[in-house]
């Protein structure tokens, strides 16, 4: 891809319009509950400001369909921001992203000044890559630079429509990273390369498997989607989540591992147990688990042998947790990959919202060579797709 970043662009005093990903978790008070996408945006924006740019901001927040939400307004995303760049620095929220009251705020940016528009999915226009919205967005910017990678693979209006309307266009630092990492891994790689692959649904994954399985050494698979694996195989799976309509996708899948030399690890215990909501669960074969319980974690064995695989990698990929790692009867497993690829001197990178949760709750995110901030993203990028959004930076 032939796409410039930030820092090949002339911004000194130019309106720079950087699509961000500030899609934060918010606590019931409203405020900024987990600030991790603030932070890893502010390499770029705080260039910028140094630069010399007037500085336009703009992402998304939760859900409010379309439609002025108060519940997801960006005023504390604004305000953490600011704490962030330190002090006195100020970030002037807009009343809306589109439309009067945000083009005199932008109109009255001085030069290291920074602005936040309002909800962008305030608007149904964003979603709908309508080209209205696009150029109304477009009209804030001289030059526009897209930081947003957990938004790559959408084709909206601030990620894909406003770049026809802006001549100067290029991506932040965070977006380069992230290229750059996840590149690594379908390109060369120090050998061994072990792919770590968990999370509920085969269906989800597919698609990566698919697309690593010539390129790695060995799959680990846990989590519920091992399941689907494990019955496919003639294993009984209890009252596991088990995806039926998956198992011939599934030892389509094991065959051409064999075929292609792949190891693929599956869980051989598992932890099981009534329901998510237990006290604690059972260390039971995770290819004959009792009738009335469900595999929730590996088991310890399980955790052991894959600690083992990880302990041998050069470069690992991991994506998915191993169980419902947000109960604590049945973290373990979860826990027990975070610190083997965290204990590990190869290439480690980790995607995906519940895997970067696992590793920010085990304290050893500093272990870990690049933490994706894109989960949809990153596994599509890792899939072969285009993302509309890196397409469209292209010069």
């Amino acid at each position: 891809m032939s796409i410039k970043t930030i820092s090949d662009l002339d911004i000194a005093g130019r309106r720079v319009f950087i699509r961000v990903d500030f899609n934060v978790p918010l606590t019931p008070a409203g405020g900024v509950a987990e600030d991790t996408r603030i932070r890893e945006s502010l390499p770029t924006i705080k260039y910028a400001i140094e630069q010399g740019a007037r500085v336009v901001l703009a992402s998304h927040l939760g859900r409010p369909k379309g439609k002025p939400d108060p519940k997801y307004s960006m005023a504390p995303v604004g305000e953490r921001l600011a704490e962030l760049l330190g002090a006195g620095a100020e970030v002037v929220l807009t009343d809306e992203p589109v439309g009067d009251g945000a083009r005199k705020v932008v109109g009255d940016l001085k030069a290291g000044k920074v602005a936040l528009l309002e909800n962008l999915r305030f608007s149904p226009l964003e979603e709908a890559n309508d080209d209205t919205f696009a150029k109304g967005l477009a009209s804030y910017a001289d030059v526009y630079i897209n930081d947003a990678f957990g938004t790559a693979h959408r084709a909206h209006a601030s990620t894909v429509g406003i770049t026809k309307f802006v001549a100067a266009k290029g991506m932040g630092f965070l977006m380069d990273r992230e290229v750059k990492f996840l590149g690594k891994l379908l390109g060369d790689v120090d050998r061994p390369f072990v792919a770590i692959i968990g999370g509920a649904k085969v269906s989800d994954k597919i698609g990566v498997l698919d697309n690593l399985l010539l390129r790695v050494n060995q799959i680990l698979i846990g989590g519920a989607m091992a399941n689907t694996f494990l019955k496919a195989k003639g294993g009984r799976l209890g009252r596991s989540l088990v995806e039926e309509d998956k198992l011939a996708l599934a030892r389509s899948f094991l065959k051409k591992a064999e075929d292609a030399g792949v190891d693929v690890l599956l869980p051989r215990d598992a932890i099981a147990a009534a329901g998510i909501k237990s006290d604690a669960g059972t260390v039971v074969p995770a290819s004959d688990i009792p009738e009335d319980l469900a595999a929730l974690d590996i088991g310890p064995e399980t955790a052991r042998g894959f600690a083992d695989a990880i302990a041998r990698a050069k470069t690992i990929f991991w994506n998915g947790p191993m169980g419902v790692f947000e109960s604590q009867p049945f973290a373990a497993g979860t826990m027990a990959v975070a610190r083997a690829v965290a204990a590990s001197s190869a290439l480690s990178v980790v995607g995906g919202g519940d895997s970067v949760a696992a590793i920010q709750k085990s304290g050893l995110a500093n272990k870990i060579t690049h933490i994706s901030t894109g989960g949809g993203a990153s596994l599509e990028f890792l899939e072969g797709k285009k993302l509309p959004g890196l397409a469209a930076l292209e010069v």
